[in-house]
């Protein structure tokens, strides 16, 4: 049994400091190579980081308006018109957030109440939780199991009950790198008008997707972007994670919910990184296509390595993350003790996947690797964990 911590409200019990500052912390220490939180160690496109410098230089730096700032959301809807043909009114149906972090806790906060239930991918995002704990709800998981995470739709309907009012669907998934396929979007469409579920999509890997696969937004089938929140952020595609820019695009009863939610988190934030969001955004498609090669070849570089260092690797479609299972190398198969024992033994940090499941069976023996570094880091690293064996 965990002992209960002194002060802390009853919705946080349970909830301590995050797997990704403790590893992060040790990574520190200790001169680890860091495969574990997620974070490119180079920058982003140089056109972007300009306009932010810019902005700053000619006087952006006050708060911005609480929506965002209109050329930023002009551009989103640009994006997801270009890219998706999803229509939407930068006015009323597109807000601006502290990151897609800060998106998520303003829909789940604004949207559900106590002894509300909502669904979500098992293993999951370790905020969805805590934010759905915060909104006093309740959360139903449905296991993506390896080796390839196909989405159970059996289960997902046997989850679905008088009392669910959300579905939070990740897409491309972290931390196992699934990409819904259409038919699978499609199915979890169908159960959604069916059962008058509300659902929040968390897509910020949107543009991280190999194999020539695509990422196929379940607002864009029929009967669901009345009834959708889309979430993203520009962390991920333009490697500024700590610009903490993110958005939501929805229908505007559901983004006046979660923006009354919202203004009482953050407010506003980025100010002067707003209008170079909006510069990336307005990249040309060469961008985009360079991004996802650029990251698929060093993917296929991690996951060679794992499987010669000993791992039985899962080969991801999406995000930055490789999932391993440890017991070829660690016969005992806790995750937790190999990540924490990791950077003593050959200085490389990962993530232990069992702290993303409730169900701590299903992900004890799991490990999750970042691929978004240089080439050189990867080759280092793969050198290091041979050194295992």
């Amino acid at each position: 049994m965990v002992a209960r911590v002194p002060h802390l409200t009853a919705k946080l019990q349970g909830f301590g400091t995050t797997i990704f500052a403790e590893m992060s912390a040790l990574a520190l220490a200790t001169g680890s190579i860091n495969l574990g939180q997620g974070f490119p160690d180079y920058d982003g496109p140089r056109s972007v980081l300009d306009a932010a410098i810019e902005a700053i230089n000619t006087g952006q730096n006050q708060y911005p308006p609480g929506p965002g700032i209109l050329p930023l959301r002009e551009a989103i809807a640009e994006h997801q018109l270009r890219f998706y043909g999803l229509t939407y009114d930068p006015v009323n149906e597109i807000l601006v957030t502290a990151g897609a972090t800060e998106a998520l806790a303003a829909a789940i906060l604004g949207l559900c109440d106590t002894g509300d239930e909502v669904l979500v991918l098992e293993p999951t995002y370790d905020s969805y939780q805590a934010c759905i704990a915060l909104a006093g709800a309740v959360p139903r998981f449905v296991t993506l199991r390896p080796p390839h995470y196909d989405l159970d739709l059996d289960a997902l309907r046997a989850a679905i009950t008088p009392k669910t009012r959300l579905l939070l669907l990740n897409t491309p998934h972290n931390p196992t790198g699934k990409v819904l396929t259409r038919e699978e979007t499609a199915a979890v469409a169908a159960l959604a008008v069916e059962h008058d579920l509300t659902v929040v999509t968390d897509e910020v890997y949107e543009h991280l997707i190999f194999d020539g696969l695509p990422h196929v937004p379940l607002a864009a089938f029929e009967g669901m972007r009345e009834r959708t929140l889309v979430i993203s952020s520009g962390g991920k595609t333009f490697n500024t994670t700590g610009w903490k820019v993110g958005w939501m695009c929805g229908p505007p009863e559901l983004v006046a919910a979660a923006r009354t939610a919202k203004q009482f988190l953050t407010y506003v934030a980025s100010g002067p990184f707003q209008p170079a969001m909006a510069v990336g955004l307005r990249l040309g498609d060469d961008y985009y296509a360079e991004l996802a090669t650029d990251l698929q070849a060093k993917r296929d570089k991690l996951l060679t390595g794992l499987q010669s260092a000993g791992f039985e690797a899962y080969n991801p479609s999406g995000t930055y993350f490789i999932t391993a299972d440890i017991r070829q190398v660690q016969p005992d198969g806790d995750g937790l003790a190999f990540c924490r024992s990791l950077p003593e033994k050959c200085g490389v940090v990962a993530i232990p996947n069992v702290v993303f499941y409730e169900h701590k069976a299903e992900g004890r023996h799991l490990v999750r690797f970042a691929f978004c570094k240089r080439h050189e880091v990867i080759d280092e690293a793969v050198t290091r964990l041979k050194g295992l064996s």
